[in-house]
């Protein structure tokens, strides 16, 4: 295989290093329009408060309102935090009614006038409710009250945020987590919050900043102590207007920074990469794979068995078969699924897909976004670090370990997703549709790369694809399947030269399939003469 580089096989620059388009010039005039109308206010505000000679920065209680404005915001963010983003999560990978219900209920809020929610909040904790007389009325007209208020009005701002940016992350990359060792805790922190962290912080600031302006809700609330925004309508209602300068200028300023906090980033550190191990891959012999599966997936039934006799099989079948669902299965990442799974002489199928020892390559690879190529391959639980490097270097990837996916062409993120799930020295590597997405140079030339390693290392290996040459190419045994059931399975010579039936022929890619009648004494008659 050639050593990966700047560019991919066919010299196409990375998506990172390609131009971008110009945007058009109804969108670039449309766009200044809105800064102008949003800035020239801000603006305005500035030069007055530069050329005021009362800005108000000294009147008492101004300090006291911005700190607990500042601290309430704070805390009503870790709150909406620590529960908002498991909430999220749940409603982005949940549908149903219960899920409905709750996705309006967080929204309500949004809808509600502020000071009404202060309202609904007075009859939750307010002095004469149950909360309120267990807490010695200490719910309201203190810094609790000021948090119970930000939080009710901020907290649907991090959850409907945070639920789309998870709906967005690829569950492919939780099912090849489980597969690397990863537990259900450590999915959610590890994994598809990374995933959706884009989404998570934009939350999080317009929470943080939701909070920081509140008044309605505070107001009826906890008028003392003041908020800013409380002290500022107090200002403005009992003493000269340049007074609320000060808290005003106060309010961006720290709103300016809460913006910037967001969007600094930790610098990316390589971790040392050791060194290679003896070119000894695979620890184990060859296993065989027996299933006898069941799942239903809405109103899709699947329902497939088989007892391979070689350790290289392939599943063949048209899109909508259910070879992906199989493969899952075979994996334990699909919920639905139940029947017996085999690994040899092991019984797998009631094992979590952490304990299942198998390397999984989803169709679109199941790479972390901004997760180095290192990163990838080194840090699953059941990742070993020294055959992580020694299968970077046999797969041509050396050079691009500190390499983003959204850095690598189309053939060097089928190769990283390979080696990560080598890297755990799997006793069975499931691969869905691993070159389906490849220019056909590339896929031609991995196809053989990895046939070659298939037989020097001897790797297990089930196939799913749709390509009747690529399971020829990549296996000794195939099963078609159709509608969620097999149609046919054996040896791959056998089941090429002898189909079962026209629909298992046309699958297979078989051109020469005749209509004939069957006559006395066996005869067929066909468009081409009797035979």
């Amino acid at each position: 295989m050639a050593a990966a580089g700047a560019t991919d096989l066919l010299g196409a620059r990375p998506r990172s290093q390609r131009r971008r388009p110009a945007a058009p010039r109804v969108a670039v005039g449309l766009g200044a329009l809105v800064a102008l109308y949003l800035g020239y206010p801000l603006a305005a505000f500035v030069v007055r408060l530069a050329t005021s000679p009362r800005r108000g920065f000294g009147v008492p209680g101004l300090w006291a309102a911005l700190a607990t404005s500042v601290l309430g915001a704070t805390i009503s963010l870790v709150l909406c935090t620590v529960t908002g983003v498991p909430l999220a999560y749940l409603l982005a990978r949940h549908r149903g009614r219960l899920s409905a219900a709750i996705n309006l209920l967080v929204q309500l809020p949004l809808a509600l006038p502020p000071l009404m929610g202060g309202i609904v909040l007075v009859y939750l904790v307010g002095p004469y409710t149950f909360l309120g007389q267990l807490s010695g009325e200490r719910l309201t007209q203190t810094l609790a009250g000021v948090v119970i208020a930000q939080t009710f009005v901020s907290a649907p701002f991090l959850v409907v945020t945070a639920r789309a940016a998870f709906r967005e992350v690829d569950p492919a990359l939780e099912e090849v987590a489980a597969t690397l060792g990863y537990g259900r805790l450590r999915r959610l922190l590890q994994v598809a919050v990374p995933a959706a962290a884009g989404g998570i912080r934009a939350g999080m600031v317009l929470t943080w900043l939701r909070a920081f302006g509140e008044y309605g809700s505070t107001v009826v609330l906890a008028y003392h102590p003041y908020t800013l925004p409380v002290y500022t309508e107090v200002q403005f209602s009992s003493a000269p207007l340049s007074t609320t300068e000060a808290p005003t200028a106060l309010g961006l300023l720290a709103a300016g920074v809460a913006i910037a906090v967001s969007q600094l980033r930790s610098p990316r550190r390589r971790r040392p990469l050791p060194a290679a191990a003896p070119p000894v891959a695979v620890d184990h012999p060859p296993v065989v794979v027996a299933f006898d599966l069941r799942a239903q997936v809405g109103r899709f039934s699947l329902a497939v068995a088989h007892q391979a006799s070689a350790h290289r099989l392939a599943i063949v079948g048209p899109s909508g078969s259910g070879k992906s669902l199989t493969l899952r299965s075979l994996a334990g990442v699909l919920p639905s699924a139940h029947g017996s799974v085999r690994f040899g002489d092991d019984d797998v199928g009631g094992l979590h897909p952490e304990e299942r020892r198998v390397g999984y390559v989803p169709q679109g690879y199941g790479l972390v976004p901004g997760r180095p190529v290192w990163a990838q391959l080194a840090s699953g639980p059941n990742s070993d670090p020294q055959r992580a490097a020694w299968w970077l270097e046999r797969l041509g990837l050396r050079g691009l370990e500190d390499r983003l996916p959204e850095q690598l062409s189309g053939g060097q993120r089928q190769r990283v997703g390979l080696a990560r799930a080598l890297a755990t020295d799997p006793a069975v590597v499931l691969l869905d549709e691993p070159l389906s997405a490849l220019d056909t140079p590339v896929r031609a030339e991995l196809r053989r790369e990895f046939r070659r390693l298939q037989r020097e290392l001897g790797l297990s290996t089930v196939l799913v694809t749709h390509d009747p040459q690529e399971a020829a190419a990549l296996a000794d045994e195939i099963v078609v399947v159709g509608d969620g059931a097999v149609l046919q399975a054996g040896a791959i010579a056998e089941v090429f030269e002898r189909p079962v039936s026209p629909a298992v022929a046309r699958l297979l890619g078989i051109d020469n399939v005749l209509t004939a009648e069957v006559l006395a004494g066996g005869a067929l008659r066909t468009a081409a003469g009797d035979l």
